[in-house]
Formats: C-alpha cells, structure tokens, sequence
C-alpha cells in the first residue's frame, strides 16, 4: 500500500471537500455533462471546473469530450483504494481494542471481588 500512498493522499485531499462530495455523489448515480454536475451548486462554472480538475488528478473522476459536451464519470478504483485502506485502519483498530476491552472487564471483576 505504501506505493499508492501519494494517490490515496490525493484521493482524501480530493473528498476533503464538501462539494467535491457532493459532486462524487451525483456521479455516482451516473455520468453528468459539467453543466448537469454545476446546475444544483451554489458555485460558479469557473468553480466547479476547479473542482473536476481535482477529481480528476486524484483519478476519482475520468471526463470524455464529445463535441462541446464534456461528460464526467466515476472512476471506482481510487475509492477502492481509499475503501481498502479505511478497511486495513478499522481492523488495526479493531484488533488492538478489543484485547483492551477484555482486559478491561478482567480489571473490573478483579475490582469487584476486592470490594466483596
């Protein structure tokens, strides 16, 4: 993992933004030209190409254009990517708390037993 480690920092650079994700959410329900992506935000054209330049380096989005249309898709194996490592942190986190929290209730029936 440590050599995807710049596209996964892109990757969460990227969903960082709250209309960045707002923009990957509507991609995920399928593709969109710019001006469908742009319509229901409260930003400028200039602003939402700004946005799709940054999906697009982070490889969440890939664009085609035909004609004057460019249309925009989801690209899902960044969010892998970043889906993976989430998984890989919750299981680290997970194997080292769980042993905590049996020690824990060790402690407490000891403590228990003590006061009796």
């Amino acid at each position: 993992m440590l050599n995807e480690s710049g596209a996964l920092d892109l990757t969460f650079q990227a969903l960082a933004d709250p209309t960045r994700r707002r923009m990957v959410a509507q991609l995920s329900r399928g593709p969109a030209s710019v001006s469908e992506l742009a319509r229901p935000l409260p930003i400028s054209l200039p602003a939402v190409l700004q946005h799709l330049q940054m999906l697009e380096a982070s490889g969440l989005v890939r664009t085609e254009k035909t004609g004057r249309v460019r249309t925009c898709r989801i690209a899902p194996r960044a969010l892998a990517t970043a889906e993976g490592w989430i998984v890989e942190q919750r299981r680290m986190w997970e194997g080292r708390i769980d042993p905590l929290e049996a020690f824990l209730e060790v402690q407490s029936e000891e403590k228990k037993d003590d006061d009796d």
